[in-house]
């Protein structure tokens, strides 16, 4: 995802809790480009690539 999608994006999401438990587990960027790469190569979760 480049840049300039990702300024257009980001303020659509809403902020992480305060009070959330434990750590942020991945960055909303990084999941977004996960979700982004499933949908465009109509791939299952579970052939996504870890890394």
């Amino acid at each position: 995802m480049n840049d300039d999608l990702w300024v257009m994006i980001e303020p659509l999401l809403p902020p992480w809790p305060e009070k959330a438990p434990g750590p942020r587990p991945v960055s909303d960027r990084l999941c977004l480009q996960g979700v982004l790469y499933v949908l465009h190569n109509d791939i299952a979760w579970q052939l996504l690539p870890w890394s």
